[in-house]
């Protein structure tokens, strides 16, 4: 499974459809993001989202905490996989 689909996933789990929304089309992912930092924007919604759901806190703080760990981190598949894609030419936008 794909690292942006198992984002999805846990993201929908935490009860944060809006955001797994997101993930499902790369937004958050290392190497599908228009975003410089995708993964600091993740960790920066997850702590605004823990604050504004505090019956949830807590579990989005472990996934957020997760997330801190790598665990969403694009696999060496993924990463090869972008090396042969032209999208490795995004940097030169």
């Amino acid at each position: 499974m794909h690292t942006k689909d198992m984002l999805a996933n846990a993201l929908r789990e935490a009860g944060l459809d809006a955001m797994a929304d997101k993930a499902a089309t790369g937004y958050y992912h290392d190497f599908l993001s228009s975003l410089d930092l995708p993964e600091l924007q993740l960790v920066t919604e997850l702590g605004v989202a823990a604050t504004e759901h505090p019956d949830k806190a807590e579990t989005i703080e472990a996934l957020r905490q997760r997330v801190i760990n790598g665990e969403f981190n694009a696999s060496a598949e993924e990463s090869e996989e972008w090396a042969k894609s032209e999208g490795r030419l995004w940097q030169n936008r």
